[in-house]
């Protein structure tokens, strides 16, 4: 079987590789010639794991193709994947420009029976737009060509985005014709021997499913993250809390850790743009406007708790941060907490050092864009931002974090101090050691 995938950034990359993976040809599009020439090369132009090796391993085997051109492969094959970018526009709405542009393209070269499927996300109606964009196309052309919509949102995790697609939970498809879910079942059936679920539904309930999942776990985030900020208050300790909580079956453990703020691609666009969705058809989602707000608040907590801690006065205060990637195992900073406070920090008076295993190129081009690298300090290494410091805020939870030298630690900081975002530390233990703790809900 043969499938386009329209769009090689993290969604449509991943998504390409993996059916090459299960033996699906696939040529990857992006009008990007400079990221193409890449990964023809091998390059990979975002940090995932596992991703490069299964990338070359399915180039070297035929499986799997890039190239700049849907035109070029669009009637060889019979399903095109849009997997293409859809940023918030000014009022926090999904830009759905590179979609329709993707249709347009399609409408405008199809000469066969073509499944549209958008893999991106996008607010419900998206897929009649597209579907009236093709149908434009080929009215243009004077041509009548069978064709469907179809929507196949992904769940796709950074950090862990391999196994999401090759053992998933479910997999949500949205159709409107027999002859569309016949060529998805085809495309997916491979992945039927790991016994997992493919849910077939409309296409609306497909779009909004996504939204709904993303902005049900956004919810629990700002939940506990409302109420790790009242267990402070109170003398409670949200750690308890969160496992007397979680134990309940109607509740579970997971999404109720709380931290500095949620941030990355999905979370607080998909919020934004669920909100707008509800807007433009009269109706106010009272509830996710707190989670956005409860969010916003929370990525400036570690910075509160420290002007606190030194009375107001940060002034040439030399502040170290462990972690700028919004999450562990990526290097993606969109809306990263480490971002805001950084910018904080430099507003107050600040001397910042900065370390995280795989961020570091990527932050400094985000603060390249607003002339703030220069007054930033990228260190080699964990301890080496550790140097002189006056207090250290953990940010991301990497792996490599979360067991340091407390003795290291002591010798090098200038003031052993740690504010934690994630609560990984154990306070008892930094207290043999000297060190002075503030973690979130547990003080």
């Amino acid at each position: 079987m043969k499938i386009a995938i329209v769009g090689t950034g993290y969604v449509g990359l991943v998504t390409g590789t993996c059916f090459s993976e299960m033996g699906v040809d696939v040529t990857c599009i992006d009008i990007d010639q400079t990221k193409i020439d890449r990964l023809k090369q091998g390059e990979i132009p975002i940090y995932e794991p596992g991703l490069e090796d299964m990338v070359l391993r399915n180039q070297k085997a035929g499986r799997l193709h890039f190239d700049t051109d849907l035109t070029k492969c669009i009637n060889d094959v019979t399903v095109v994947f849009s997997a293409v970018g859809t940023p918030p526009d000014e009022d926090g709405s999904a830009d759905l420009r590179y979609v329709l542009d993707v249709a347009r393209s399609v409408g405008k070269s199809m000469n066969n029976y073509t499944l549209v499927v958008t893999k991106s996300t996008v607010p419900v109606g998206t897929a009649q737009l597209v579907k009236a964009t093709i149908q434009e196309e080929l009215d243009k052309r004077g041509i009548n060509i069978p064709f469907d919509v179809a929507s196949n949102p992904e769940f796709l995790k950074e950090g862990a985005a391999i196994k999401d697609f090759m053992s998933p939970d479910r997999v949500v498809v949205g159709v409107e014709s027999d002859r569309a879910k016949e060529e998805l079942t085809k495309l997916y059936r491979p992945f039927l021997l790991n016994n997992f679920r493919v849910i077939f539904m409309d296409i609306p309930s497909a779009e909004m499913t996504k939204y709904a999942a993303n902005a049900m776990l956004a919810t629990r985030i700002s939940f506990m993250n409302d109420i790790a900020n009242l267990c402070d208050l109170v003398g409670a300790d949200v750690n308890m809390v969160r496992k007397g909580i979680g134990s309940d079956s109607r509740i579970g453990t997971k999404f109720l850790y709380p931290g500095c703020g949620y941030g990355g691609s999905c979370f607080p666009k998909d919020v934004k743009a669920l909100v707008k969705t509800a807007q433009k058809y009269g109706y106010e989602m009272k509830v996710l406007k707190a989670v956005e707000e409860v969010n916003e608040q929370q990525k400036e907590l570690l910075f509160k708790k420290l002007k606190s801690y030194y009375k107001d006065n940060l002034k040439e205060k030399t502040i170290a941060i462990w972690g700028l990637s919004f999450k562990p195992e990526t290097d993606d900073t969109r809306e990263a907490p480490a971002l805001i406070l950084i910018d904080l920090l430099l507003k107050a008076g600040c001397k910042i050092k900065v370390f995280d295993p795989i961020a570091m190129y990527e932050t400094k081009r985000k603060l390249a864009l607003t002339n703030q690298e220069d007054n930033v300090y990228f260190a080699s290494d964990m301890y080496d931002a550790l140097v002189d410091v006056d207090a250290l805020l953990l940010v991301t939870e990497w792996k490599e974090f979360r067991l340091p030298s407390w003795d290291v630690i002591k010798r090098t900081m200038k003031h052993s101090v740690i504010f934690d975002g994630r609560n990984i530390y154990d306070a008892s233990e930094l207290k043999m050691h000297d060190i002075e703790y503030y973690c979130i809900g547990a003080n």
